[in-house]
């Protein structure tokens, strides 16, 4: 595991796709991918940004979802072995 995941509370790489309409534009959908380090099932890193972003962006989402990995294959590469959709 990488220097920089956390050590406890079975954090694991997670990245997030966050679909969201702009006022300006509300017939377009857009993305936005985040990445963390975060623990399933209630990802309260995720949901952290989340909050910030519904109290400081005037920006409405449309959608959320999750990809989580278990860990890094021998081989080196990684695959995302979880995903769902929050909202």
């Amino acid at each position: 595991m990488d220097d920089d995941a956390p050590s406890n509370g079975g954090y694991r790489l997670t990245a997030a796709e966050i679909l969201y309409t702009q006022p300006s534009q509300p017939h377009l959908l857009e993305s936005f991918v985040w990445q963390d380090y975060d623990s399933a099932p209630d990802y309260p890193e995720l949901r952290r940004f989340l909050r910030f972003w519904a109290s400081h962006l005037d920006i409405p989402l449309h959608s959320v979802r999750i990809a989580n990995l278990a860990e890094a294959r021998p081989d080196g590469m990684v695959y995302a072995d979880y995903s769902t959709t929050v909202h």
